[in-house]
């Protein structure tokens, strides 16, 4: 793919037209493809991506603070879970970023474009990037949409099972949650489920999700965090 083409594909993925695309290029870039056909080898992401991971983790910190209940403790084990390199790699292939990589061509053979670490590192180098670019507000509002909005996805996909936490702490008083679908939003190719979960007739979370298992995993979740309370 011609590179202009390429990047224009890419800002088109993140919802984002850059000012300076040499930002975006670095993000792009591996070590492995900086050694093998640049110039400058120390053309590579690490260090974008260092600044990126410090804006998400302030971004998620500032959301659990004021959604979540809880001590530092909680509120730093359920930041560690969202910002972790599963969770990063299934928003990476989510967005199918791995095309956009630069890599080296053994790094390629060898699977670099499905590698979490590489995938995980590159959603970190354009939070960096778009960080530069646009401010704060260029980077949240990425964060926002790909990240934070996808938490209850991520979780069902990164064995965060929530359901079976919340069947297991109400298991002893000899109950069970009911989980039931209320609403669904959006056109047929990109559906939002809402649902709510009740124990002993009485609701106690809400989630919504683009899969039913995702919005009962996040209404499992808020009902657990609600228990906790």
């Amino acid at each position: 793919m011609d590179e202009t083409k390429k990047l224009t594909r890419l800002e088109s993925v993140l919802q984002y037209t850059f000012t300076d695309t040499n930002l975006l290029r670095l993000a792009m870039t591996h070590s492995s493809y900086a050694h093998e056909y640049l110039a400058d080898p120390d053309f590579y992401n690490e260090r974008i991506e260092f600044l990126g991971d410090a804006v998400l983790e302030l971004a998620v910190s500032n959301m659990l603070y004021h959604t979540m209940p809880g001590q530092e403790g909680d509120l730093s084990r359920r930041r560690a879970q969202i910002v972790c390199e599963p969770s990063l790699a299934y928003v990476a292939r989510a967005l199918g970023l791995g095309p956009f990589l630069y890599l080296s061509r053994g790094e390629d053979k060898n699977g670099g474009r499905q590698r979490d670490s590489i995938l995980s590192d590159f959603v970190e180098a354009l939070i960096g990037a778009l960080y530069l670019d646009g401010g704060y507000d260029a980077a949240f509002r990425f964060i926002e949409r790909e990240i934070l909005s996808r938490l209850a996805e991520i979780d069902a996909h990164t064995e965060l099972d929530y359901k079976t936490l919340l069947q297991e702490t109400v298991q002893a008083e000899h109950m069970s949650p009911v989980y039931t679908l209320v609403r669904e939003d959006g056109p047929p190719h990109d559906r939002v489920f809402t649902m709510q979960v009740s124990i002993d007739g009485k609701v106690l979370g809400t989630g919504t999700g683009r899969s039913k298992k995702a919005a009962e995993q996040h209404a499992a979740r808020t009902a657990l965090e609600q228990i906790k309370d």
